[in-house]
């Protein structure tokens, strides 16, 4: 079948893609360090879900923000932030007994001991997020939806709200699921079986190689996509190295869109013998070199360039190299947004033979089309 091409349009069109769970305003540092030595911050927009939400609208898809912020200030200012990058945010509750959440970080990559993340955000209006206070109709006129690991652990009503999105239903959206593994919000242990849980109802699936380790004690991308064998396609990511896909040949695999016609660049493709009903397709693609500005939001940015591509109807490598060409948009510049290259501009650096895109070398700036791309 052929994927559906996006049309510009007014958002009471059916989205291409929903994307929901808790935003929060983040205040980033003016300078790197401790938080005890940074003197001042800048107030942006913060949140895994709204990250990809706004990286899919920049990319010219429809895109639907699902959330729930308080009536006050912080909640004015992050729906008004994030309707500005064009998504519909006309499902966002406003709820006037609890606050929006915030939260303080540092520039240090999550996984090192110097980063610091202050959360301010129990008792949130997310928090308040359950089957009944975010009605399904919300989500369920979407191609995709997009979820991530973080909403199962802000609360219990949280947590049935997730179990009821990626529980088995007819006619449900596409399940796009970001692991997402946040240590510190799980306070009762259990993360790795509640999060294995919710990735085994998805369709699609995000997951570093590192948060796998930390979760279930599998860190190679084999090994995990056999612990996360029900998906039809799981995303293992490997920070520099790149990404692998495993896209299980099934004759209606849960994907939204066709491969490319033609031989796939960008990725060797072999079969990986397991159990299930046909074997996997497995296509590793590295990534760029990238000089990095900051890495927060990446992983977010890379899932949007995973599913803009999944909804054109690109072939999995190409799938990977979009979610790789996001991520470097992000790594980029300071914040946890940016803008994605122009589509002409990334279809160009994806259709690059295997060499040339192994050459890659991209900095700040690297997004507009007039910009040098560095290839030694």
């Amino acid at each position: 079948m052929s994927g559906p091409t996006p049309v510009d349009g007014p958002v009471d069109q059916a989205p291409d893609v929903v994307c929901l769970g808790e935003s929060m305003v983040t205040f980033l540092p003016s300078r790197p360090g401790r938080l005890a030595d940074v003197p001042s911050f800048t107030r942006a927009i913060g949140g895994a879900e709204s990250n990809v939400a706004c990286a899919l609208a920049a990319a010219g898809h429809r895109v639907r923000w699902v959330g729930r912020v308080g009536r006050d200030g912080f909640g004015d200012h992050l729906v008004s932030a994030i309707g500005a990058h064009g998504v519909d945010v006309t499902a966002v509750g406003r709820d006037p007994h609890r606050p929006t959440g915030v939260y303080f970080r540092t520039d240090e990559d999550r996984a090192t001991d110097a980063h610091e993340v202050v959360y301010y955000r129990a008792g949130s209006a997310a928090s308040a997020m359950s089957p009944a206070t975010v009605p399904y109709a919300s989500v369920a006129d979407a191609r995709i939806l997009h979820v991530t690991g973080i909403t199962a652990a802000l609360s219990a009503d949280c947590l049935a709200l997730m179990r009821e999105l990626t529980s088995p239903r007819p006619g449900r959206p596409l399940v796009s699921f970001d692991v997402n593994h946040r240590a510190g919000l799980w306070r009762d242990g259990s993360a790795s079986e509640v999060l294995l849980e919710l990735a085994r109802g998805a369709d699609v699936v995000f997951v570093g190689a590192d948060e796998a380790e930390r979760l279930w004690g599998v860190g190679d991308p084999e090994a995990i996509r056999a612990v996360l064998a029900e998906p039809g396609v799981v995303v293992v990511k490997r920070g520099g190295e790149g990404a692998v896909a495993f896209e299980r040949r099934d004759p209606a695999p849960p994907a939204i869109g066709a491969r490319s016609p033609g031989p796939e660049r960008g990725g060797v493709r072999k079969e990986a013998p397991r159990s299930g009903p046909a074997p996997d397709a497995v296509t590793p693609v590295p990534a760029p070199r990238v000089a990095l500005v900051s890495p927060v939001g990446a992983g977010d940015a890379f899932a949007a360039g995973f599913l803009s591509a999944t909804l054109r109807g690109l072939g999995t490598a190409a799938r990977l190299r979009h979610g790789h060409l996001m991520a470097a948009a992000v790594l980029t510049v300071p914040g946890d947004v940016a803008a994605p290259p122009r589509r002409g501009h990334a279809d160009r650096l994806v259709a690059l033979g295997d060499a040339a895109w192994g050459t890659l070398h991209l900095g700040p700036g690297w997004t507009g089309d007039d910009q040098e791309v560095r290839t030694p």
